[in-house]
């Protein structure tokens, strides 16, 4: 392949793609409401545009979408396979029985505090935040309906508890991506990752108990209302103690570390069973609703409004706006625009402040421009390991930084492939669950206060810090 032509991207060039999408999202999206599908693409022309006059050809900017595509590929297998869980689970009565204990136990005080602790320890032993969502999550989404809790509220509550095992699990992938990338040890990571993700989510907490202590009368739901909600759940579905199969099967096949597509189908197929057996479906409509999702018609807008979702077909919607993305992170990265930045940045960091700092910076660019957690935790992990060597600097200072700025803040992008999934999985456009997700964003405010202060910043103690201990 002929290279003589290409040309090295300049800070500028490199910077115009990401200026061009922040620009076409604030003024196409934020103001205009226009389709982001059509404005991440609007911006991939730009950066197309822009690396054929460096001298790539349409070919290898074609190869370079493609590969982006293949790296978040095993995500959106799973986004599609949430989608047919959701509707079976539907269908078989599971969530509607989650619902509807959910409004005779929980309070609208505690609701908000209640959703994001349940979601945080079942992401914590699943390692699954987009399972934990596309499951307990939109049970309580129901929940937060019937009791008339702001949705943007409880969403951000749901997805901020989602994430928080999404960082600190042993079971994440992304939990175990970071110390790979950064080359330190698992374990010592997810430790020193506990001084910024304690506190983060101990203020989100603080957050949903006020809001729930504040919360104004007229927006909790009247108990007439309640009653109407539990009266037709109770009339449309046969509750059974063995419709906790489904979720059980999801919650030990994680816990076992199994393959989580082949258990979310082997989930789904059970569900489609007992919606034949306790509610009297048939095979195939039980099957439908894998793909077209869960259409209620018991005839109050209420109830028909929070069980009509799932299905394979809904979640179409989140690839193609993924898709979209990835067009435009496979170009910026073929051309080497990704590149340029990132160096940019580490030429600054002189100090440790400067240096997490940087680090943030890189990982929020990745993040921005990519929109996938594995290159916002990988891109940045390769290029700034030997800086944290350099200044004595233990690596699970930078494992723990990449999760802070990268991985948590993901759902909070709206065309990242982890924002259109909770997006289009809750019913709530990021924008409006985003400032209410809190540890999603706080970790960042902790991790430059230590690097600024130097607390909780750790030596390197040994060469290998791949060792326990280190």
């Amino acid at each position: 392949m002929n290279t003589a032509k290409r040309r090295r991207p300049s800070l500028l060039v490199s910077l115009t793609p990401l200026i061009t999408l922040a620009v076409f999202l604030g003024i196409g999206y934020g103001l205009l409401r226009l389709r982001i599908e059509i404005l991440l693409i609007g911006a991939a022309a730009v950066a197309g545009v822009l690396a054929l006059r460096l001298g790539y050809t349409y070919k290898e900017l074609e190869e370079g979408i493609l590969e982006s595509m293949m790296k978040g590929m095993p995500a959106m297998l799973i986004v599609i396979v949430v989608g047919a869980l959701i509707g079976s689970w539907i269908a078989a009565g599971v969530i509607p029985m989650l619902i509807y204990y959910g409004l005779k136990i929980i309070s609208p005080q505690y609701f908000l505090l209640t959703a994001c602790v349940v979601c945080s320890v079942v992401s914590v032993v699943t390692g699954t935040s987009y399972g934990t969502a596309g499951t307990i999550g939109v049970a309580f989404m129901g929940i937060a309906q019937g009791l008339g809790i702001p949705l943007g509220q409880a969403a951000g509550a749901i997805v901020a508890g989602a994430y928080f095992g999404d960082k600190i699990s042993p079971f994440s992938d992304t939990t175990n991506l970071a110390p790979i990338a950064a080359r330190s040890n698992l374990f010592d990571h997810i430790k020193h990752t506990l001084w910024t993700t304690t506190p983060a989510w101990l203020i989100g907490l603080g957050v949903y108990f006020f809001l729930g202590l504040t919360r104004p009368e007229h927006q909790q739901v009247s108990l007439e209302k309640m009653s109407v909600i539990l009266e037709h759940l109770h009339e449309a579905f046969r509750f059974h103690i063995l419709l906790l199969l489904p979720p059980a099967i999801t919650l030990y096949g994680a816990i076992r570390k199994k393959p989580i597509i082949p258990g979310m189908l082997l989930s789904a197929a059970v569900a489609v069973v007992l919606a034949m057996v306790f509610q009297g479906q048939s095979l195939k409509h039980a099957v439908d609703v894998m793909v077209h999702g869960y259409k209620s018609q018991i005839g109050d807008a209420t109830v028909d409004a929070l069980l009509s979702r799932g299905g394979m077909l809904a979640m179409m919607d989140v690839t193609l706006i993924a898709f979209c993305a990835f067009a435009f992170g496979g170009i910026v990265q073929k051309a080497g625009m990704l590149d340029v930045i990132l160096e940019h940045l580490l030429k600054v960091a002189r100090t440790t402040a400067s240096l997490i700092a940087a680090t943030v910076a890189s990982c929020l660019s990745v993040a921005l421009m990519t929109g996938s957690s594995f290159l916002s935790i990988l891109i940045p992990g390769e290029l700034f390991a030997p800086a944290y060597r350099q200044r004595n600097l233990a690596a699970k200072n930078l494992s723990r930084t990449t999760e802070d700025s990268a991985t948590v803040v993901m759902p909070l992008i709206p065309w990242s492939i982890a924002g259109v999934f909770m997006s289009g999985t809750l019913g709530v456009p990021t924008v409006e669950y985003a400032p209410w997700a809190v540890m999603c964003y706080t970790g960042i405010v902790f991790a430059l206060l230590y690097g600024f202060t130097g607390f909780a910043i750790a030596p390197r103690i040994r060469d290998d810090e791949t060792i326990p201990g280190s």
